[in-house]
């Protein structure tokens, strides 16, 4: 198991099934949650899922009383933020889908995070309220009207003590800016601007101005025959507010800095892996696209994930990167039977842990991988109600190639594709992670001593 995280085990005592709150009512595609992502204290986790919904948990405060449930997560807010719309200029259907949602720095007591479909971005102000006014003098306490005349007397409102309440209010709308579908949205570190990419642009959007952009990348050719990559995905690095990267369908990743030019085309640097020629097939192309990239929290380094594999690279070295993992090369047998059922376009996600030692993904069959960068030791994990008990630890899983098959092991010809983790993220400080399953949330922690 990866050096310093010891035991993974299901220390929250439920998964949770995103179906307005119940578990196990059926799954439907709009229960299928899209994208997962802590904030940046860890204390908040939203999941946004097919059917437009957000939910947001909470951790708990610690109790001395119950100290295995060491800061159980539970549901904090649901709300719709995105609905089904209709396009009739192009004829199309934009839907509700949550592909994307970025929590802003907490300022004060409320929380912002930003959710896009594929065409607009919103941002949302979540905010508890406990005390309500009463003693209005021009309405009665059920919000109605009063006579005039019936009042004789001043009287000045006062705060009660209510129920708490949590409202989700959308404070932005960031529309109409965007041809094709977003799939990335990024907050820059100065925390004024974020950036929305798109499959050939890249727009920068100041907070407080919803009615205009600023392109900074266009990939778009004059005659679109000409198409030969597009944008996959995009983030602003960490800590230097002029820095960003985006990758393509070609497997290459692209850093730009924008005090070079206000329309950086031309990137900084480029970083390519060059292909062996030995290992050229059909689906070379197909799975060298990038599905994810993604800064270290120390800002050194990027991550990318591609169909088969993890790559780490150094913004230093653009030739080649420093490490690469095999996700599940076991597949590239089966990449025509893959090609044929769709799944070779599958877009993995990829996170750091805390400390940048420890990358974690997704896989099929409800597995996920952990690789540790220090040991370059690596584990296959389970999320999966059956294998999956409150305070279990969870067994590392192995993929048998052919012939003998011990007992621990799966055949690779018995994995179920239409298992698939897409969605992980990561506590930002702790070994927490969240894993999304389907229409299942998991939310797994190191064991408690």
């Amino acid at each position: 198991f990866p050096a310093g995280f010891g035991s993974l085990m299901q220390d929250v005592l439920w998964c949770f099934s995103q179906v307005k709150g119940t578990i196990d009512i059926g799954v439907t595609e709009a229960d299928i949650i899209s994208t997962v992502e802590f904030n940046h204290t860890g204390e908040l986790l939203a999941t946004g899922d097919k059917g437009g919904r957000v939910v947001i948990f909470q951790r708990e405060q610690e109790s001395k009383n119950q100290p295995h449930r060491r800061g159980e997560y539970n549901v904090y807010s649901t709300f719709q933020s995105h609905e089904p719309e209709f396009d009739y200029l192009k004829s199309l259907e934009i839907e509700e889908k949550i592909n994307k949602i970025r929590w802003l720095p907490q300022q004060n007591a409320a929380y912002f995070l930003l959710s896009t479909n594929d065409k607009t971005v919103k941002l949302w102000k979540v905010s508890e309220r406990d005390k309500r006014p009463e003693g209005y003098n021009l309405k009665d306490e059920d919000g109605r009207l009063r006579d005039p005349s019936m009042i004789t007397m001043l009287r000045v409102p006062v705060l009660r003590p209510m129920d708490l309440m949590v409202e989700a209010t959308p404070r932005r709308v960031f529309a109409n800016a965007h041809t094709y579908h977003i799939n990335s949205i990024s907050v820059n570190s100065d925390y004024e601007t974020y950036m929305s990419a798109d499959d050939l642009r890249i727009n920068l959007w100041n907070f407080e101005i919803t009615n205009q952009s600023f392109n900074i990348v266009d990939i778009k050719p004059a005659n679109m025959e000409e198409l030969t990559e597009v944008i996959t995905a995009a983030e602003f690095h960490p800590h230097h507010c002029n820095t960003f990267v985006y990758s393509s369908s070609k497997g290459t990743i692209r850093l730009c800095d924008m005090r070079t030019a206000a329309l950086c085309d031309r990137h900084a640097k480029f970083f390519e892996e060059p292909e062996d020629p030995s290992n050229r097939s059909f689906f070379s192309e197909i799975i060298s696209s990038i599905s994810d990239v993604k800064f270290s929290h120390s800002g050194r380094y990027i991550m990318t994930r591609d169909y088969l594999t993890v790559k780490v690279w150094d913004l230093n070295m653009e030739n080649r990167p420093i490490e690469t993992y095999q996700v599940h090369d076991y597949l590239r047998s089966k990449l025509c039977s893959l090609y044929e059922n769709d799944c070779i376009f599958d877009k993995f996600e990829c996170v750091w842990n805390g400390s940048d030692s420890v990358i974690m993904t997704g896989s099929y069959n409800n597995f996920f991988r952990m690789f540790d960068r220090n040991t370059k030791r690596d584990v296959t994990l389970e999320a999966s109600r059956e294998n999956s008990k409150p305070r279990a630890i969870l067994k590392p899983r192995k993929v048998c190639m052919g012939g003998k098959r011990r007992k621990d092991e799966i055949s690779v010809d018995s994995l179920d594709f239409s298992k698939k983790i897409l969605h992980t993220a990561w506590h930002p400080s702790e070994n927490i992670i969240a894993v999304a399953a389907t229409n299942n949330l998991y939310i797994f922690q190191d064991k408690v001593n």
